[in-house]
């Protein structure tokens, strides 16, 4: 390319001179030309002076047309030699070197495209942006061209690329120089190579499961496709040009290859090491890399083995290429698809519903190209309806045309189990409302209880009001045994568990039970023996057996048939047995049991599983209100106990309840020897100043009334900021409050926090809580020792009663 550089100047110089030799030719004839014609016209005349005269005439006609010739201004002569260097420039052009023409002052006078493109615009040399001391040479070899006519400089670096360079003296008087930039072959190769790898073709080769990347000869990463960057970093977009390819690969002590992100199982690749310039020893390379089975089996070989285990299990699964198509699935996999006998779809998104086809067909190419990952898709089936499956979706490698290996498994289980979690969330919260409103409906019975109270002070058995005010109550305590079960189905019910035999509670209870059911249905008890002490609340107990007592009537009386038989049970369950039953719920252990079980028509086995639920029934509408079995289940877990129930349709069902043996410590079993003493009647008249604390109107204006009445002083407050400061106006000298009553649960300040402060200046004070809420939902909350509780609804007697006690006790 030098030369042929060289070849364009030269015949640069070449035209100039032939000019010039033109001219001297053409005057050398115009002379021989006139005296030729001098010499033929003396022949002809003979005469000296007419020759003398021809000659003047030629030498005057010579002078008119030198003197009249036109005249080449300075801006035509610059005109003329700008035209020259355009000349040069549409020359230079044609040339595949860099060419670049300097002055004696080092300025830049011409400059070709492609000198231009390599060194973004016109630079002047030697002042080019080249790296690693790259200018320095380039000037040596200047001053050398100005000495020597030559100067030579090999290497210069400009990012991947490298250049050799020539600089030439040129010119008629050698005041230019001429400067040649020629780039090393071998990063030709590697720029080709680059754009090949990082454009379509690396694409394709990815696609066919060739990763491919270009290191340099310091072994860093220049380009790399799609394929390669996902296997190496888990991303196709990820830039890791400039890395060492090494950080990315490993190897086992038998020289296998696999890429470092895979783990130790990953599957091994094959590496093709090309060369892209073969005179260095340690110069830049083409990577190929394919996955490699290692040659152990036969890749055909192993796919016949793989699907015929495969067909085996019981598990979904199926088998895809690289390009998404059905090799191989197994019967499984077709019955939870849908598939009928003989049908073969061709791709997987093909069982899939239209909305779903194009994001399983996305998945399966890029598992069958990346690295060896797993993942899943929650998909639906075309012959599925709504509910979604889980599709689970794995790149294999080394089983000939075998790329992905789906599995598909039905979510109907996990569907039900998440619909359980759902329930029982619904049911806590349906709990804590059912809670909120036993609170608030307890202060309205406990006005309407204490009113009622009130009255029937001043009504005498007999009168015409005394009947029906004693209804209105009548009906307000069965109000009240509403929310106790509203309580109990919450399990915030208040109990006051005692140490009893679970048979006395069955005996008490079943005469009540008796006038419940119909003359035909039979009633039978049954106890059995050795039967072990149990701690429960006997009034919840008795309404756990009311409960299912009604429950097996109604089951016996929708059949239709006459009759029926309820058999009520109870039982001593050892350890021993506990352990043969093999339950998973039920801890090993000594149980007292009680087993309540009918002749109805029994529960369905869908149902089964939902008869515990609030307000699930299967009795007609206006027949049931679904709290029985649900006030049932939470009075056992709140004791402590287990339930189950256990049905076949048709045969009837049975309900099995385990309460745990309750292990008497000494101090109860000496106040079980003690004698029983004669219990006095509670005397309700008192005196005492007490401090009533109550934010709604109705409970505070009875509870005040019924206190006065039974003699004691009270002062009221709303809330427990009032209250405090009732305590703080006390006058000097005045007795203070022999007793605190507070609700618990009050705007500003609560009752507990508003006890708190009375404590810590009365460390002595009594304090009676209040409230229509559990007392062990509140215990956590009050947080004070030796303080009393008494549930809304109260009656006039009842609050009474408690004071008179507390008062009593403090007097001791």
């Amino acid at each position: 390319m030098a030369s042929e550089a060289r070849d364009n100047i030269g015949l640069l110089n070449q035209s100039t001179q032939k000019t010039a030799n033109d001219a001297r030719l053409r005057i050398t004839l115009l002379v021989i030309a006139i005296v030729g014609s001098l010499g033929l016209l003396y022949w002809q005349v003979q005469n000296v002076a007419l020759l003398f005269a021809f000659l003047a005439l030629a030498a005057t006609t010579g002078a008119i047309v030198y003197f009249l010739r036109p005249q080449n201004s300075a801006a035509d002569e610059e005109t003329s030699a700008l035209a020259d260097w355009a000349v040069t420039r549409l020359v230079a052009d044609q040339s595949n070197v860099g060419l670049a023409i300097t002055d004696r002052a080092g300025r830049l006078v011409c400059a070709n495209e492609l000198f231009t493109k390599w060194f973004n615009g016109p630079a002047v040399p030697p002042q080019l942006p080249f790296q690693d001391g790259g200018n320095e040479l380039l000037a040596t070899a200047g001053r050398n061209a100005w000495r020597d006519g030559r100067g030579y400089a090999e290497g210069l670096k400009r990012g991947v690329a490298e250049y050799n360079a020539k600089v030439i003296r040129a010119g008629q008087g050698d005041e230019y120089l001429l400067w040649q930039f020629k780039p090393q072959r071998r990063s030709d190769i590697l720029e080709d190579t680059i754009r090949m790898v990082g454009g379509a073709t690396g694409r394709a080769l990815s696609e066919a499961g060739v990763l491919t990347c270009v290191i340099g000869g310091e072994g860093r990463i220049r380009g790399s496709n799609q394929g390669f960057a996902l296997r190496a970093t888990g991303r196709e977009e990820a830039n890791i040009s400039g890395r060492n390819f090494i950080n990315f690969m490993r190897s086992d002590d038998k020289g296998t290859i696999f890429f470092e992100r895979d783990g130790r199982h990953g599957t091994p690749v094959r590496l093709f090491h090309i060369p892209l310039d073969r005179s260095q020893e340690k110069g830049p390379a083409l990577i190929l890399l394919i996955d490699d089975d290692g040659g152990m089996v036969e890749r055909g070989k192993a796919l016949e083995q793989i699907e015929s285990m495969l067909s085996l299990l019981p598990l979904g699964l199926a088998l895809t290429d690289r390009d998404g198509r059905f090799l191989f699935f197994n019967s499984a996999f077709g019955k939870v698809a849908g598939l009928r006998e003989g049908e073969k779809p061709l791709y997987p998104g093909d069982l899939m519903i239209r909305d779903d086809k194009s994001a399983v067909a996305d998945a399966v190419r890029r598992y069958a190209s990346g690295p060896t990952m797993s993942g899943d898709l929650a998909v639906r089936l075309r012959s599925g309806g709504e509910d979604p499956v889980a599709l689970g979706i794995a790149g294999i490698r080394g089983l000939g045309d075998a790329a992905v290996l789906l599995s598909i498994k039905d979510n109907s289980e996990e569907t039900k189990l998440k619909s359980q979690v759902a329930q029982a969330t619904k049911m806590q919260a349906v709990g804590q409302l059912a809670g909120g409103v036993a609170h608030d409906f307890n202060n309205i019975l406990t006005a309407i209880i204490g009113h009622c109270d009130l009255m029937l002070l001043r009504h005498a058995p007999g009168d015409s009001d005394y009947d029906d005010i004693q209804q209105v109550k009548n009906n307000s305590n069965r109000a009240a045994g509403l929310t106790r079960q509203l309580l109990a189905f919450s399990r915030q019910q208040t109990l006051r568990p005692q140490i009893l035999q679970l048979p006395d509670v069955v005996a008490d209870v079943s005469n009540l039970l008796k006038r419940l059911l119909d003359d035909s249905i039979e009633l039978e008890v049954k106890h059995g023996r050795n039967l072990g002490l149990v701690r429960a609340d006997p009034g919840q107990l008795e309404q756990v057996i009311i409960n299912l007592g009604v429950n097996a009537r109604d089951a016996i009386e929708s059949t239709g048939a006459k009759g029926g038989k309820i058999s009520i049970t109870t039982q001593m369950v050892a350890a021993s047995d506990v352990r043969a039953l093999k339950s998973d719920i039920l801890p090993v252990g000594d149980y007292t049991a009680l087993f309540v079980t009918d002749t109805g028509k029994g529960i369905a086995p869908e149902l089964i599983g939902k008869i515990f639920e609030p307000f699930f029934t299967t009795k007609e509408v206006g027949k049931g209100t679904g709290l029985g079995l649900s006030t049932v289940y939470g009075i056992v877990k709140q004791s402590g106990g287990y339930i189950f129930a256990d049905s076949k349709p048709g045969k009837g069902a049975t309900f099995s309840i385990y309460f745990p043996v309750h292990k008497m410590s000494e101090q109860e079993t000496a106040q079980t020897m003690e004698p029983l003493k004669a219990v006095a009647k509670k005397e309700l008249w008192g005196s005492g100043h007490i401090l009533l604390v109550e934010d709604e109107d109705m409970v505070r204006a009875v509870a005040e009334r019924a206190l006065t009445r039974q003699g004691y002083t009270v002062v009221t407050a709303s809330d427990g900021e009032e209250g405090l400061q009732h305590l703080e106006d006390l006058a000097e000298g005045e007795d203070i409050f022999d007793m605190v009553v507070s609700d618990v649960v009050m705007p500003n300040m609560d009752g507990p926090a508003m006890a708190k402060e009375v404590r810590a200046q009365y460390p002595d004070m009594p304090i009676l809580f209040m409230s229509g809420y559990a007392e062990e939902q509140l215990r956590k909350s009050i947080d004070l020792d030796n303080v009393a509780f008494l549930p809304k609804p109260f009656s006039v007697a009842q609050i009474a009663e408690a004071v008179g006690e507390i008062l009593a006790e403090h007097a001791k």
